[in-house]
């Protein structure tokens, strides 16, 4: 059986295919919409396929505990408080949905809950993000899938039996998976890229690597390796506030990703040893005997 390919929009994810780049915006944003335009416009300057933000219903996905949690920030002194202020409404949505259309890149959430993805639906994204932490979440698993569009389903912090679960739920139409390791940054000791060909191996639907190393070399290890797609945090800046800043590229490290991805197809050749006409003139001038 060959490997599946996944249809996003008018993209399409897999062997043979150009690399789906992901830029994620998630919520480095810090509640501020202008904020995510710029993001977007880097973006969209880079070359990249699409843009992701996270979508999560605060006060399902947290505890009250959690939520009263003390944590100063410019929204207040509460968690509850930071989880609030970082999450974009309908309003917001509707005007992050005009700008990306605007700008002809293609958007989408991380849901991570039931309600999430009924709100998300009302803008028609191509597609589904599943976070790491909600790959055990049969039944965010189950709603998602009912939608009825490509699911992206990262794996950081899980087993391979936990993996080979949530597949069993979701099917491997219409899916693609993400190795991932969930730590901000990725030490490279833990990146372990050649989980990638492992689940190459294990299953036939389209494997991405989503990043959290500094600068792009894993990144770039992975396509070599078979990712046919990559997920990175991106930001105007990485000394703003916020988790997942330090994690992010900036306009200039998301450059250099998007230029090496590209290159890598034509980088790795088709392995058939030749010598190439451009050999030949080193030839007549170096080699004694032809």
């Amino acid at each position: 059986m060959g490997r599946k390919c996944v249809k996003i929009a008018d993209k399409t994810v897999g062997d043979g295919f150009p690399c789906f780049i992901i830029a994620e915006i998630g919520i480095n944003h810090n509640g501020s919409v202008s904020l995510a335009k710029k993001m977007i416009d880097i973006a969209v300057t880079t070359g990249c396929d699409a843009v992701k933000f996270q979508k999560r219903t605060v006060d399902v996905v947290y505890s009250k505990e959690e939520l009263a949690k003390e944590r100063k920030s410019v929204f207040g002194n509460t968690n509850g408080d930071l989880k609030r202020g970082l999450e974009f409404g309908k309003e917001e949505y509707e005007e992050i949905d005009s700008f990306c259309k605007e700008k002809g890149i293609l958007w989408f959430a991380s849901c991570w809950d039931e309600q999430s993805v009924d709100f998300m639906e009302q803008f028609n994204t191509p597609c589904y993000k599943i976070a790491s932490a909600s790959l055990t979440d049969d039944n965010l698993l189950k709603h998602t899938k009912s939608k009825g569009k490509p699911i992206l389903l990262s794996t950081g912090m899980s087993t391979m039996e936990q993996i080979i679960h949530a597949v069993s739920i979701l099917g491997e139409n219409n899916l693609i998976l993400y190795h991932c390791t969930s730590t901000y940054p990725t030490n490279a000791d833990e990146a372990n890229l050649r989980v990638i060909e492992t689940l190459r191996k294990e299953f036939s639907c389209p494997i991405g690597y989503s990043g959290h190393e500094r600068g792009v070399t894993p990144s770039v290890l992975a396509v070599a390796l078979g990712a046919n797609s990559v997920e990175r945090h991106i930001t105007v800046d990485r000394t703003n506030w916020g988790s997942d800043q330090a994690a992010s590229l900036e306009m200039a490290g998301l450059y250099h990703l998007v230029r090496d991805v590209r290159q890598v197809p034509m980088l790795m050749g088709d392995g058939v040893k030749v010598v190439y006409k451009s050999e030949l003139p080193i030839i007549d001038k170096l080699r004694r005997v032809k």
